[in-house]
């Protein structure tokens, strides 16, 4: 029997190497443990930032990746921070099961507060204090800047000049987003972050008994 081609007959696609550029770029974002920024593409494909036809050989080189990926288990998204592959959302929960260790869960008084800063912001301590009821912890705001997620844009021009927080470049690179006016529903955080069922302008306002506080709340505290 003699040997068919098969791609003759249109059988098997011909291999096709791609362009050198796009084998760049994959290298570099599966190297990055971060964002990767326009720039540092631009100079890793040897474009200098202001080359004009550089930016839009690469910014075609980037779609052309992500349509190679559009079926895998991995996709190539753009946030804040530039371009990076990520775990698509479905196959989270079996990358999770094979990390040797969790991640540690957020508590429901330190989502309550996150999603107040992101669709209140800039907003005091004690403004959420006030939306959620209850005193807000130190451990909390702490927890929230050492993650990256929040910082304090300025001060509120009130006795005491509390500070006004606001959410990062990190915050919006770890959901996948470019710009704050880009957050979802309330009901679609909420899938992503594990947020209780009100809305964030309706949160519960709690009595301050020990039996409805959160471990992360504290009865009183003021910035």
């Amino acid at each position: 029997m003699s040997d068919v081609d098969f791609t003759a007959v249109g059988l098997v696609q011909p291999w096709v190497e791609p362009p050198e550029i796009e084998l760049v770029l994959e290298a570099v974002l599966f190297a990055a443990s971060e964002p990767v920024p326009m720039k540092d593409l631009l100079a890793a494909c040897a474009f200098g930032e202001e080359d004009a036809a550089g930016r839009p050989e690469v910014e075609a080189a980037l779609a052309r990746l992500s349509a190679h990926y559009r079926d895998r288990s991995i996709e190539l998204v753009r946030s804040a921070g530039g371009y990076r592959f990520r775990v698509r959302q479905q196959f989270s929960t079996q990358v999770q099961a094979a990390q040797p260790e969790r991640p540690q869960r957020l508590s429901r008084a330190l989502l309550e507060t996150l999603a107040i800063i992101a669709y209140r912001q800039p907003v005091t301590r004690a403004e959420i204090e006030d939306i959620r009821g209850v005193a807000v912890s130190t451990q909390i705001m702490r927890t929230l800047t050492e993650r990256g997620w929040v910082h304090v844009v300025g001060h509120k021009e009130v006795p005491g000049r509390p500070g006004l927080y606001a959410t990062t470049r990190v915050f919006l690179d770890d959901l996948g987003l470019g710009r704050l006016d880009e957050l979802p529903p309330l009901d679609a955080l909420r899938e992503l972050v594990d947020l209780p069922g009100e809305d964030v302008g309706g949160l519960p306002r709690r009595e301050g008994g020990d039996e409805d506080r959160d471990a992360g709340d504290e009865p009183s505290s003021r910035d």
